[in-house]
């Protein structure tokens, strides 16, 4: 290894630093920073930017903030919580399932947000360790971004595996079976996790002093109403988001032209179509404010997204490219002898990015470029959900002061937090199984 290629890793590492210091969209324009002085200090000459997935963010994006705008999230989450009240005995294994499911429709986790308050006040109200389905909640969100056929990291697995013959279909055949069966697993395993209520010192001296009231029915207040189009814009949404599966199943969906020249369209520009169809369809139907869509949370932390993806994939994909010989060199006995390895760096490295999408854009190329088969590599897929290692991602600061019980938490040594168990478990889990049904598939 030579002293530029550990300088030029040195400037990627110094980027990751700055921008995760500076969050939001400091991580992707840091990511530009690092391309620059790659560029103009070294000579490198920087790689494709990747169009085709920030072309599916974006119009993803634009069809979940019109569903925003016009109520649809909120219809969302009231249905979210009416499924989760009704088996409060269940809670911790309704809950994750509850998020798992509108995260996978929604193709986002920002919708866990509104659910935490309601799973804490559920498990409290019925003495069950708020702890419990609070922690697998919030990590089967994340998990449930790796199977969504409209998050942002699956746009990038498309873009990127198409001209290796997997498509949506193929993603969604592995990783969802994969990650809700470690989601399963995972909440079974909190069932056990931490002591009783009644047993637990910390949580009883909150009682005693006052700081928290005892379980009790749940609190009565005032709800306000949906807006007019809420449920329009919801089923609107889903069915958008149910034209992509089919298309993805059915490729004669996406077929154009004439019949002696067929053209079939590809996933990414498919799912372009349909989602801005589906934001105008529902701006039109629900008469939703078209000037509020730019302001929503959806479609600020979609740009954010953006940046990051556009930053930091530009970023690594310049270095891989300049070094690729050096880089494939090295790994490809080890790929080719444990190909399970390269899941150990998708985890490390969405350690550091925070983003799954970013994480996927980045170093799938380089496992391809490994000899990986793509399957396998679909497999892997939920390794991208290591961010709830180090506990500082927004999902999981929220569970933590949503949970007044002060049982979600983190420990005194930083890693010994409430989500570390079943996110290990979840992503462990979901990449074996990945693993073993991908391994099914012909490479």
């Amino acid at each position: 290894m030579d002293i530029k290629l550990i300088l030029e890793f040195a400037v990627i590492l110094g980027a990751l630093a700055m921008g995760a210091r500076a969050g939001g969209v400091g991580l992707g324009l840091w990511g530009a920073v690092g391309l620059l002085v790659l560029v103009l200090g070294f000579g490198i000459a920087p790689a494709a930017i990747p169009g085709e997935v920030l072309l599916i963010v974006l119009t993803v994006i634009m069809a979940a903030s019109a569903m925003e705008v016009a109520g649809g999230i909120d219809f969302l989450v009231r249905v979210a919580e009416k499924i989760i009240r009704k088996n409060p005995k269940q809670v911790t294994i309704v809950a994750p399932l509850v998020t798992y499911g509108f995260t996978f429709a929604a193709g986002t986790g920002h919708i866990v947000y509104p659910l935490l308050p309601v799973i804490y006040e559920v498990a409290h109200e019925n003495g069950i360790r708020p702890e419990r389905p609070m922690a697998v909640a919030t990590i089967a969100s994340q998990q449930a971004i790796t199977a969504s056929p409209v998050s942002a990291a699956t746009a990038a697995m498309i873009g990127l595996l198409a001209s290796h013959g997997v498509g949506l279909v193929q993603i969604l055949l592995i990783c969802v079976p994969s990650t809700l069966a470690a989601v399963v697993i995972a909440a079974f395993c909190q069932l056990r996790v931490g002591k009783e209520l009644k047993d637990d010192p910390e949580y009883q001296k909150l009682l005693a002093s006052g700081q928290l009231q005892p379980p009790g029915k749940p609190a009565t207040g005032t709800v306000a109403p949906l807006k007019k189009g809420s449920k329009a814009s919801a089923l609107i949404f889903l069915i958008g988001v149910g034209l992509i599966v089919l298309a993805g199943i059915f490729p004669q969906l996406r077929t154009v032209g004439t019949a002696s020249k067929p053209i079939i369209m590809s996933m990414p520009v498919s799912i372009a179509i349909v989602m801005l169809a589906v934001a105008a369809v529902i701006l039109t139907v629900t008469k939703a404010p078209v000037e509020e869509v730019p302001k929503c949370k959806t479609c600020q932390s979609g740009v954010t997204a953006i940046v990051g993806i556009l930053g930091l994939a530009w970023l690594g994909d310049t270095f891989i490219n300049a070094n690729r010989e050096v880089i494939i060199g090295g790994l490809s006995d080890m790929a080719k002898a444990a190909p399970w390895t390269f899941a150990i760096g998708l985890f490390l490295a969405s350690m550091l990015l925070y983003s799954q999408a970013a994480t996927t854009r980045a170093l799938m190329p380089l496992g391809l470029s490994l000899g990986i088969p793509a399957p396998l590599l679909v497999g892997m897929f939920p390794a991208v959900n290591g961010y709830f290692f180090i506990p500082n991602y927004g999902t999981i600061i929220a569970a933590i002061q949503f949970d007044r019980s002060k049982t979600t938490r983190i420990g005194k040594y930083l890693l010994n937090h409430s989500f570390m168990l079943p996110g290990i478990i979840c992503t462990v889990g979901a990449v074996t199984i990945g693993l073993l049904i991908g391994s099914l598939f012909p490479k």
